[in-house]
């Protein structure tokens, strides 16, 4: 039969064996605990106790539900009016500042420069202050943007003002991956369909509404950009009950990610049952004590939080922040130049910007569908296949018959664009950890935004030197093949924790 735990007294006589009766102490003065005996300890623990150590970590607690989903969904639709805005009216912009033609070619790489820079603080903030903390901060940051921008009177207070905002999306950016973790460990596909779908609608109801309501409000470019504004203000509000929630929103935790406490039932410094002077023997407790069954001084307390892995190491990370700058780099691209290869090719303004709309909108409903298919297969490979396909197909007819099969070349761009939302599942799935979530996420997409921070000067360049859309159209097809090399390394079954 196995031996019952010793006690902590290394002189103390073993312990009676299971099944044998524990004999009391003759000479022991009434209402005293036994010396050395600890039979009695064992037949104390309680199930929850004992079982504690091995518990499941529990879901979201139910009032912290509806405020992070509202959060993340109003975040989400944050995080692109800031740009998408501003393109719509680049001109009035750059007319009424008097930008020259250069800063304002400039002005459109400023995003994905903030997002490279900003990104990368994001994990030492949320480790000090929570990722929560961190995001309402950075919606916050967005409204103060929003809100001075129109007020700015020079292109230097402009561009100040836009890189406040900027640096607000930058770190939500980076959460977003960790807040869905962090909350939602079991439904990370949902949830990053979820907000990666309120993402894809606020780009294209920002790109598709900036301008009529700039003229319903008189044709002010202040006001059209200044609206936005109240959108991100509300984005604040549910962060607000999660400001000082820094482990998760899990019933019972209260010092670790796992749901597990350093309080609570089972796994305390007080055991269930027993305490340090209880019943059984002296100094020893049940559940999570200083004498585990079998193992004389070993706590079986919570693990300690995993230390967060150096992500620089990892070929996957590497892989993975090649994927998201190579996906950045065509969405940018597309965004900025897809409107003018169209008028180019003889479509009219009003329909060029309407295939822009299509081509935004498809990440709505594929944005949902896509993270939750990830989630479901062993490796994600094959659908980083599928949609550099469809980005292949649609700069080939770009390049063939961009008018004549305008709409279906607008519809494939839209579905490989929705790249997006498969690199911000995969940050999700190659880490087992929040922390190395947080590092792998801001490392990834800092990687990734310096990446994508030539593509659209490039094609710029390569149009006005070439006279023609040809070779910049080649040069977009051409990097979806290391786009396809990438992801296929980066959606292996692997986490980063495996490599580093």
């Amino acid at each position: 039969m196995p031996d019952e735990p010793k006690t902590l007294d290394p002189a103390a006589r073993p312990a009676a064996t299971a099944g044998d009766s524990p004999a009391p102490d003759r000479d022991r003065p009434a209402g005293t605990a036994p010396r050395d005996t600890e039979a009695t300890t064992v037949t104390q623990a309680t199930p929850e106790a004992s079982a504690a150590p091995a518990a499941p970590a529990v879901p979201v607690h139910r009032r912290f539900l509806v405020p992070v989903v509202l959060g993340l969904v109003l975040a989400a639709l944050n995080l692109r009016p800031a740009i998408t805005s501003l393109g719509a009216l680049l001109e009035e912009v750059s007319e009424g500042l008097h930008m020259s033609g250069s800063v304002a070619g400039v002005l459109t790489s400023v995003p994905p420069l903030c997002f490279a820079v900003f990104g990368i603080t994001a994990p030492r903030l949320a480790r000090r202050f929570g990722p929560a903390a961190v995001v309402c901060a950075g919606m916050a940051a967005i409204f103060a943007g929003l809100v001075l921008r129109p007020l700015a009177g020079g292109t230097a207070a402009f561009l100040a003002a836009s890189a406040l905002a900027l640096m607000g999306i930058a770190v939500s950016n980076v959460l977003m991956p960790v807040i869905v973790k962090r909350y939602f460990p079991d439904r990370v596909g949902t949830m990053t369909g979820l907000y990666s779908m309120a993402l894809a609608l606020g780009t294209s109801v920002a790109a598709a509404a900036t301008v009529p309501m700039t003229d319903a409000l008189g044709g002010d470019w202040r006001l059209g950009l200044g609206v936005w504004a109240v959108l991100a203000a509300l984005a604040v509000l549910p962060w607000l009950p999660l400001l000082r929630d820094r482990d998760g929103g899990r019933a019972g935790a209260s010092r670790t990610d796992n749901g597990a406490s350093h309080t609570g039932a089972g796994a305390s410094r007080t055991g269930t049952g027993v305490s340090r002077t209880g019943v059984g023997s002296p100094r020893t407790e049940v559940g999570s004590s200083r004498t585990d069954t079998g193992a004389p001084r070993t706590e079986a307390k919570a693990p300690a939080r995993a230390a967060a892995p150096r992500v620089t190491r990892s070929r996957t990370a590497w892989a993975l922040g090649a994927f998201f700058g190579l996906q950045a780099t065509g969405a940018y691209i597309t965004m900025g130049w897809m409107p003018q290869i169209f008028r180019d090719a003889g479509v009219p303004a009003s329909t060029a910007g309407v295939l822009l709309a299509v081509t935004m909108v498809m990440g709505v409903p594929l944005a949902f569908v896509i993270p939750r298919l990830a989630t479901r297969m062993k490796t994600q490979g094959p659908i980083v296949v599928a949609l550099a396909l469809c980005g292949l197909g649609g700069y080939t007819g770009l390049f063939l018959a961009p008018a004549a099969g305008a709409w279906v070349w607008a519809v494939l761009l839209g579905v490989s664009n929705c790249a997006f939302p498969l690199a911000l599942t995969m940050i999700g799935l190659r880490s087992r950890t929040g922390a190395g979530v947080v590092r792998l996420s801001a490392f990834a997409q800092s990687v990734g935004y310096l990446i994508s921070i030539p593509g659209p000067l490039l094609v710029g360049v390569l149009y006005q030197h070439s006279g023609g859309w040809g070779l910049p159209i080649a040069l977009m097809g051409g990097l979806m093949v290391p786009q396809m090399i990438v992801g296929i390394l980066a959606g292996r079954d692997r986490t980063v924790e495996d490599e580093c």
